[in-house]
């Protein structure tokens, strides 16, 4: 009887540990299109949620996830995130997309409530921005930085000297952003652009478009895609013998653990930018890995997942900081400066970006099915590996 009175004491001291709840708002997409990243993102917000929770919660407050699905459309995220904010939220978090995370960061702004973005990268998000978006992530530019490092170390050491690029991208707010970066920051740098091209949703045969760049013979080829598009590509640049220098996906549907599954051999060898990888050397990053991959039931997890658990973890910190009052939570993520297992995140305004973290680059290779990082030098884990040509 003695046990069952300490089991029992023991029980309810636990269920009022927490003061009260404190719900804070996300949108993802969880269908459509996008849902393979909606995935992903919620993964990292429960692990945060959990993870914060099992450390007494926030100032003796348990966090709740108030999960919204924006279906992979506009209209949906903005219902949503009218939803949330009648329930009262101090924060939402989302969405995946840029295409819907830049009018839900209008939206936000306009109802004086923050926004984290963990995960869009379009430029115009937070350049110029406004007082209410704060990103987590990365911008679009990163990735196009984080290549011409990379090429220009192989120019230096003549490991294979890249001097002409030809650039693909989907016609959307994220394809239009890395599209701009490319051709505005490898000719600035000195790089020549010999064909510059987009593509709509719902095309399936880039043979065209690939045979093209076969007759131009670029030195690097760079392609930003969503998820099956990146797999479709791929498996197309391999059948026509386009065979460049360097073939590099821009992050998004190349950054997912399943296209390796999906393009196979295919994507041998092909440069990936990106932000996170499981061989990172953030601290605590193997750990998240570990957790990460628990919370998708043995799915490998990308950096979208990452990016959401680092984007909990500052919602969590901005609100121990400002309370539930938006107005007060809005001013302390301006002055919250935390390292997390995807990387510091501290909200700064420099080079016209307005609360933008910043984040860094990395170039990871498909080597062994696996992702590799290769660069920058202080983050590689590998050695890049040339086709030759």
């Amino acid at each position: 009887m003695k046990r069952t009175l300490l089991s029992l004491t023991a029980l309810l001291l636990t269920g009022a540990a927490y003061a009260e709840t404190i719900n804070v708002g996300a949108i993802t997409s969880l269908t459509g299109r996008f849902a393979t990243f909606g995935k992903m993102q919620k993964a990292g917000f429960q692990v945060a949620i959990d993870e914060i929770n099992a450390a007494g919660g926030v100032s003796g407050n348990k966090l709740a996830l108030l999960l919204e699905d924006d279906a992979s459309d506009t209209n949906k995220a903005l219902a949503a995130a009218e939803k949330l904010l009648n329930q009262k939220v101090p924060l939402i978090i989302g969405s995946y997309s840029s295409g819907i995370t830049k009018p839900l960061s209008q939206y936000m702004a306009r109802q004086k409530v923050p926004l984290l973005v963990a995960t869009a990268v379009d430029e115009t998000i937070t350049k110029p921005g406004n007082a209410y978006t704060f990103r987590v992530n990365n911008q679009s530019s990163v990735y196009s930085r984080s290549l011409l490092d990379l090429f220009k170390r192989m120019n230096d050491s003549k490991a294979g000297t890249i001097k002409t690029v030809a650039v693909l991208t989907s016609n959307d707010a994220f394809g239009k952003s890395v599209y701009t970066d490319i051709t505005t920051l490898f000719t600035k740098a000195g790089y020549q652009v010999v064909s510059k091209d987009t593509y709509d949703q719902g095309l399936t045969d880039f043979r065209p478009i690939l045979n093209r760049y076969k007759a131009l013979s670029p030195d690097a080829v760079l392609i930003a895609s969503y998820e099956q598009d990146a797999v479709a590509v791929a498996k197309q640049v391999k059948e026509v013998g386009l065979a460049p220098k360097v073939i590099a996906g821009i992050a998004t549907g190349f950054a997912l653990p399943n296209f390796l599954d999906g393009a196979g051999s295919a994507a041998d060898n092909m440069l990936v930018a990106m932000v996170w990888n499981p061989d990172v050397t953030y601290p605590g990053a193997q750990n998240l890995y570990v957790r990460l991959k628990k919370a998708l039931g043995g799915e490998e997890p990308s950096q979208h997942a990452a990016q959401s658990y680092a984007a909990m973890l500052a919602a969590a910190a901005a609100i121990k900081q400002g309370g539930t009052d938006p107005e007060k939570v809005r001013e302390a993520l301006t002055k919250i400066n935390i390292n997390t297992a995807f990387g510091p995140v501290k909200f700064r305004d420099y080079g016209g970006y307005q609360n933008q973290n910043a984040v860094v680059g990395l170039v990871t290779q498909v080597q062994g099915g696996k992702f590799v990082t290769v660069a920058p030098a202080t983050a590689a884990k590998g050695k890049l590996m040339m086709s030759k040509k």
